[in-house]
C-alpha cells in the first residue's frame, strides 16, 4: 500500500473497513506484552501489566495506564495526521493524530513522568513515522496538558488512560512503519472540520475528544502556547 504525504487538497481518501476477521498480526501480538506503567488518577505510579491486560475489557473495566499523544505540526502550521494500520490490534484502520503509544515500565527512563513520557514519544516518532532521531529529542516537545478518558472501543479492546498531550511544531523528515501507520497526510486548519466530517473510516476516541473540546484553541495559539498549557490539572472526560 503506498502512503501518502500531501495536503489534503490533492488526496483522495477513501477506504473502507474489511467486515471479515483477521487472525492477529504477530508483530502487533508481541507488542501486547509490553508493560505499561499503571497509574492512579492523580498519576502516580502503582505497578505495571501488559499490554494486553491493559487493553483487553474484563467485565467492561480496563485498568488506568500511562499513554501521550504528539500533535505534529509543520512550519505551515498544518496537522499531521494518520491512518492506524489495518493489523493493529486496537483501533486499526482508525485515524488520529500524529503519534500516540505508551511509555514503558521496562524501559528504565521513561518510568520518570514528564520526561519519561517525552523520551516515549520521541522513541515512537521515530519507529511509527521514522522521523530521524535528531529532528525529535525531548527539548522539541512541547507539554500541553494530561487527559484522562475511558474508551470500550469494539467492546473486547478499549482504552483507559492518563494521556500526556505534546505538541512537535516543525519540518521534519517522514518514513513511517507499515506495521504501524498506513496513511499519513497534513491537513491545515481551515479543512479538518470537512476531513473529520466526510471520513469513511472511524477516529479514536483519544482523538475524538481532543478535537472537540481542545484541538482548535491549540491550533489558534501555536506560536504562543504558554497560552493554553495546563500543567496543574489532569482534563477528565
Amino acid at each position: 500500500m503506498k502512503l501518502i504525504f500531501k495536503s489534503l487538497g490533492t488526496v483522495p481518501l477513501r477506504r473502507f473497513l474489511s467486515t471479515v476477521p483477521k487472525p492477529l498480526n504477530p508483530v502487533q501480538e508481541a507488542a501486547l506484552e509490553e508493560r505499561c506503567i499503571l497509574v492512579d488518577q492523580h498519576d502516580q505510579e502503582c505497578g505495571f501489566a501488559s499490554k494486553r491486560d491493559c487493553h483487553r475489557l474484563v467485565d467492561g473495566k480496563l485498568p488506568l495506564h500511562r499513554a501521550f499523544s504528539v500533535f505534529l505540526f509543520n512550519t505551515k502550521d498544518e496537522l499531521l495526521l494518520q491512518q492506524r494500520s489495518s493489523t493493529k490490534i486496537t483501533f486499526p484502520d482508525h485515524y488520529t493524530n500524529s503519534c500516540c503509544s505508551h511509555p514503558l515500565y521496562e524501559i528504565e527512563h521513561e518510568r520518570k513522568d514528564l520526561e519519561g513520557a517525552k523520551a516515549a514519544a520521541c522513541r515512537r516518532l521515530v519507529f511509527e513515522l521514522g522521523i530521524p532521531s535528531s529532528q525529535c529529542q525531548p527539548k522539541d516537545l512541547q507539554y500541553i496538558t494530561r487527559i484522562r478518558y475511558m474508551s470500550e472501543g469494539d467492546g473486547t479492546w478499549g482504552e483507559h488512560e492518563i494521556d500526556y498531550i505534546f505538541i512537535l511544531h516543525k519540518d521534519v523528515a517522514l518514513d513511517p512503519n507499515p506495521d504501524e501507520v498506513s496513511t499519513a497526510l497534513y491537513i491545515p486548519k481551515s479543512k479538518m472540520n470537512k476531513f473529520l466530517k466526510n471520513l469513511r473510516h472511524p477516529i479514536t476516541p483519544w482523538f475524538n475528544l481532543i478535537a472537540q473540546n481542545e484541538l482548535t484553541n491549540w491550533w489558534d495559539n501555536l506560536r504562543s502556547l504558554e497560552k493554553v498549557m495546563n500543567h496543574k490539572e489532569i482534563i477528565s472526560y
